[in-house]
């Protein structure tokens, strides 16, 4: 199967770049280059524009990666925002996740680490390196910490931090789909996050699961 990829990044040369080396990944096709968020989210008013994954940057002018992960995430949810740039503190990385990214890579991550994200984001709908989860497990404040979690709702949190698909962690639990998804969104609610990634990142800080 493949997968479409749009680039935003305001370097003309590097997404050109980034964007030939998608084109090169077996499973992927580059499906245009925009220069701003702006420029996407234009560019999205038309169906056939519209991609699988965003490889998006985060300092651009006009719309930034984090204001336009943010619309991306309310007005398309199944396109898959993977933020790629050369910001590594912890704000900008948080921020970013909270605003819906499926995943952080730094500009200086080799292609094969390129490949592999944009591969379990798409099969997988996330991808987090070691170093950047170490980085938001040491930053990341929660205002819920205490949260009391019912035995099975910690169930559904530990297996949601493996790489099962919610349609495998249904079968696993012995429930239906629909009810794993009323599992997530009740999840999603009580610890105030927006993804799997936040999920996982609050098992984490609280020791619910130890990768």
């Amino acid at each position: 199967m493949s997968y479409t990829v749009a680039i935003v990044d305001d370097h003309t040369l590097l997404s050109q770049a980034i964007s030939d080396l998608v084109q090169s990944f077996d499973q992927f096709k580059s499906l245009y280059i925009c220069k701003n968020g702006k420029e996407l989210l234009d560019r999205l008013g038309e169906p056939s524009n519209i991609p699988d994954i965003v490889l998006m940057d985060i300092n651009m002018p006009i719309f930034n990666g984090i204001e336009t992960t943010e619309v991306l995430t309310e007005k398309y949810p199944d396109v898959k925002v993977l933020a790629l740039s050369i910001e590594e503190d912890e704000d900008t990385i948080l921020s970013m996740l909270r605003a819906g990214a499926r995943g952080y890579l730094m500009k200086d991550t080799k292609r094969e680490i390129l490949e592999e994200a944009l591969i379990q984001i798409a099969e997988k709908g996330y991808y987090h390196t070691n170093t950047v989860t170490q980085i938001l497990v040491g930053t990341l404040h929660h205002k819920n910490k205490n949260t009391e979690l019912k035995e099975r709702e910690l169930e559904f949190l530990k297996l949601a931090c493996t790489e099962m698909t919610y349609k495998e962690i249904a079968e696993v639990m012995f429930l239906s789909p629909k009810t794993i998804e009323g599992y997530r969104d009740a999840l999603h609610e009580k610890l105030q996050v927006k993804n799997r990634i936040g999920l996982v990142l609050y098992a984490i800080r609280n020791k619910i699961f130890m990768p």
